[in-house]
């Protein structure tokens, strides 16, 4: 006779048996450990303590309480080693949603073991919820509480596509909450009753599209700045990059094999979909980027001087540091005059990549334009200003 054991993929740890999915959780180290299967004395039950509160699995030894021994841990392990509420019809507070659906957040929106920006993203705009409705029962907070917060986004000057943003975010979390059973269902689906503010039909602010940076402005910016900034700066202008896929540019990502060399970023803004990011680096830009590359091949090309590879934060507040040395307000202005002065004269480092994608539409069309900056979609490149890497490649040893 097969082995229960054999026959489920479960293994024997000493005298219990243990599924895969617990395994890995023992790999961790022993602060990761199960808490452990034992026998009631007085009752003669197996039983399991989590999160100080015991369950009784049945007759101790027995087949039948092993298998609710793994059914417990593993509902226990699902909801990050805490108890799911204990009652179907105990109430449940969006606060208490909110905390457990932070610690999920903390452990899945990270690559490279960095915080992603939607985690940012996330903790701004629970803020919202929580200052207004923490409180409340999740099974109380409808639709129009969901309109409220809306409101408070609209009266805080956000635009219209970050406040669909979060308001997404906010449905995004109930639905979570459902799966760990903080949230009726009925609520959930009730909330997808609220639609995205539509343009023109709400007062939140619009905002205009981002325009490429002109070469004469950037002439003047590369005046002010450190020559490493430079750099990033004119590769990301020949490339066509994004600002981000500069900073974490590494030696071992970029194959030099060809006339013109291929980049492909371990890390890009579209690999969750499956996407293959790759980036063409013609001679203009090889020649400036040479330098960088000697060095540890693991390493990033270009690192602060206080060490480890610049963030777009970084890249993005030297630049505007550069741009105000470049372009000093007049005097006599007032301090709100300053604010917007500096604002009218700092560009992004994500407008190079505009720049660089209207000029090769301009020169090579559309399509071209599409293929060098590896978009999708036409109407994509069509905001901007990978289908045939041959025709990009060609185009790049021209123009890169």
């Amino acid at each position: 006779m097969v082995d229960r054991a054999a026959r489920y993929g479960i293994s024997k740890i000493g005298t219990y048996r243990i599924c895969p999915i617990m395994e890995l959780y023992l790999m961790r180290g022993p602060s990761k450990s199960l808490p452990k299967y034992r026998k009631h004395k007085a009752s003669g039950q197996a039983v399991v303590t989590l999160c100080g509160r015991d369950f009784y699995l049945g007759p101790h030894g027995t087949k039948a309480s092993q298998v609710e021994y793994d059914r417990v841990i593993g509902e226990w392990l699902a909801n990050d080693r805490q108890l799911s509420s204990q009652s179907a019809d105990e109430p449940k507070t969006v606060a208490q949603l909110i905390a457990a659906y932070w610690r999920f957040c903390k452990g899945y929106y990270v690559k490279n073991d960095q915080p992603t920006d939607e985690q940012a993203g996330v903790k701004v705009c629970l803020r919202y919820v929580k200052s207004r409705y923490q409180e409340t029962l999740t099974s109380d907070f409808s639709p129009l509480a969901l309109e409220a917060i809306r409101e408070a986004m609209i009266e805080a000057g956000n635009s219209r596509r970050y406040i669909n943003q979060n308001i997404g975010r906010i449905r995004r979390m109930f639905k979570w909450g459902v799966s760990k059973e903080l949230v009726p269902v009925a609520n959930y689906q009730a909330l997808l009753c609220v639609t995205g503010l539509k343009s023109g039909k709400s007062k939140a602010r619009e905002t205009s599209p981002v325009p490429p940076v002109s070469a004469e402005v950037i002439k003047a910016t590369l005046e002010h700045c450190p020559k490493q900034i430079a750099d990033m700066i004119r590769i990301q202008l020949l490339t066509g990059c994004r600002p981000g896929e500069v900073c974490s540019m590494k030696p071992f990502e970029i194959d030099r094999s060809e006339t013109v060399w291929r980049y492909t970023p371990g890390s890009h803004k579209t690999e969750h979909r499956g996407r293959v990011r790759i980036i063409l680096i013609g001679p203009q830009a090889q020649k400036i980027l040479m330098p960088y590359l000697l060095r540890d091949e693991t390493a990033g090309c270009f690192e602060r001087s206080t060490g480890g590879s610049f963030k777009r934060w970084n890249y993005n507040s030297s630049i505007h540091i550069a741009c105000d040395k470049a372009f000093p307000p007049p005097e006599g202005l007032s301090e709100d005059e300053i604010i917007s002065w500096r604002k009218l004269h700092r560009w992004a480092p994500n407008q190079l990549r505009h720049s660089r994608a209207t000029e090769i539409r301009n020169r090579f069309g559309l399509e071209a334009s599409q293929v060098v900056l590896g978009h999708a979609k036409a109407d994509t490149t069509q905001i901007y200003a990978e289908r045939d890497l041959n025709k990009a490649a060609s185009i790049m040893a021209e123009v890169g």
